[in-house]
């Protein structure tokens, strides 16, 4: 079962319906003008088409099985008591002082560049269950990393 926000089932949601709808077609008219030039024992742009094919196929299956182990968080009924998956964590690297905020989300919601964590991360985890005030070390490839929660918030 794959835990998420309602925001990131939908945009799952819309990238199944955009591959389906767009990429699947144009694989298939790929396939169709590399099969229009020929000999097929030895054309390249046919194998190569077919196999991003097989590969888009893979990738709508994947999709479909998250969709339907999908079970979706209900913001509302979260606590910020204790950090927990859909959790908007600012702390502070105990090292530097530098403060960092990051919201903890399910593997397939992760996206560093706005700022979300997956809660299979070191940090995530170290993170989970603890409350504001709170230090906990992660262990990173790096080392070990002290953070010191400053706030929990949705």
């Amino acid at each position: 079962m794959a835990y998420m926000s309602k925001e990131g089932y939908e945009n799952l949601v819309a990238e199944l319906h955009r591959l389906e709808a767009i990429e699947m077609p144009k694989a298939s008219a790929a396939i169709a003008e590399a099969r229009d030039k020929g000999d097929l024992s030895e054309n390249s742009e046919y194998d190569a088409a077919k196999e991003a094919q097989a590969h888009l196929a893979n990738k709508i299956n994947q999709l479909k099985g998250t969709i339907a182990d999908a079970k979706i968080v209900d913001k509302s009924r979260l606590s910020t008591d204790a950090v927990q998956l859909l959790s908007k964590v600012e702390m502070t690297n105990m090292a530097n002082n530098a403060r960092m905020t990051y919201t903890i989300v399910s593997a397939n919601e992760a996206n560093l560049r706005e700022g979300k964590i997956s809660i299979e991360t070191p940090i995530a985890q170290a993170l989970l269950n603890h409350k504001v005030g709170e230090e906990v070390e992660a262990k990173i490839p790096r080392g070990v990393l002290r953070l010191k929660i400053e706030s929990i918030s949705y």
